[in-house]
């Protein structure tokens, strides 16, 4: 377990000190992938130097199994950084060396045997799918190849966590998708904690089962990934979620009826609710945004409506509306947001 507890990060520069993050108090469980995102400059990179120690923490602590990193001593520190190991975006390999030295270097720096080491890195090797790559060099494979041989030496010395830091930015959407498969067989089969940095909501849809949104430094919403989905709190979350709901929400007149429907994971996200408003209460809405997607084979989403007419047919489409099982509903009179009732 990773308990992350008041840690806050400070950086002097000239124009004075700068927090990079303030009061971040996380949980990560043994076996967890836990997704931390955010936008550029949110701190995303500076927790995940700070969970390994590469960066010390201005105040408080990161805990590991109960012992605080930041109380060790530079040899206890070197031996808990072979239990948690990084993968990069730009993966980091030494161009000169084959894919098999790359991947067993970690252990002949850490006195391992040639021979002891090659049958390791070769285990490897065949766990993320490149047997036949062991001699080839850096620069003769593609880019998720790459990333494959990296997240092989991050496993070299059989760690218990896993960082990874924007670990497939540089790779098209199908490297991004095969990647995130093996972290995820790897996450399962040996039973690693894995962390994705990302600021990709894609790659914690797809992979991870609780997540935290960082924004100027600090958390400012946590939990399970389909609840986060669900029901976003933050505006940060928001934007990252859906980012084209506030986009959608400038289409509409100033004095419009606006009505934001939230799915919650059930069935109503499947089915022509719009349509059905229609025909039952006789309210014909515009649909101003929507956006579904997929998270543990559940659908979550929200539609954007516009509502014409007067008090009467907002509160006909409302009650309708709040009558369809796991959706939200919330109205938008003149941009002034407030709770259907």
């Amino acid at each position: 377990m990773i308990e992350i507890r008041n840690l806050s990060k400070s950086f002097v520069t000239s124009d004075g000190p700068v927090d990079a993050l303030k009061n971040v108090n996380l949980t990560i469980n043994n076996g967890d992938i836990y997704g931390i995102i955010g936008m550029s400059g949110a701190g995303k990179s500076t927790l995940v130097r700070c969970i390994n120690m590469l960066e010390r923490p201005t105040e408080g602590n990161i805990l590991l199994d109960g012992r605080d990193l930041g109380a060790l001593n530079k040899k206890e520190l070197r031996e808990v950084r072979h239990t948690v190991t990084m993968i990069f975006q730009g993966f980091n390999l030494l161009m000169q060396r084959t894919c098999l030295k790359n991947v067993i270097l970690p252990l002949r720096l850490s006195g391992v045997p040639k021979a002891e080491a090659e049958k390791r890195g070769r285990e490897l090797l065949e766990i993320v799918g490149l047997p036949d790559k062991a001699n080839a060099y850096p620069a003769q494979l593609s880019g998720g190849q790459q990333q494959r041989v990296a997240i092989a030496r991050a496993l070299a010395t059989n760690p218990e966590v896993l960082l990874c830091d924007e670990a497939t930015s540089a790779l098209d959407p199908k490297t991004t998708h095969q990647i995130l498969d093996l972290i995820r067989d790897i996450n399962k089969k040996l039973g690693i904690t894995v962390i994705v940095i990302t600021h990709q909501m894609s790659v914690v849809q797809e992979i991870c089962n609780r997540v935290a949104i960082l924004e100027h430094g600090e958390v400012v919403e946590e939990g399970e990934v389909a609840q986060v989905f669900a029901n976003p709190k933050a505006e940060a979350t928001r934007n990252l979620v859906y980012p084209e709901m506030a986009d959608s929400a400038a289409i509409s007149d100033e004095h419009g009826q606006r009505v934001r429907i939230i799915f919650n994971g059930g069935p109503a996200a499947r089915t022509p609710l719009i349509a059905q408003m229609a025909m039952e209460v006789g309210v014909a809405a515009s649909i101003l945004g929507a956006s579904t997607r997929s998270v543990g084979e559940r659908a979550y989403g929200y539609i954007l409506l516009e509502i014409p007419g007067g008090p009467d047919e907002l509160a006909k489409a409302v009650n309708f509306l709040r009558a369809t099982p796991d959706v939200t509903v919330s109205v938008e009179v003149n941009y002034a947001a407030k709770e259907a009732e």
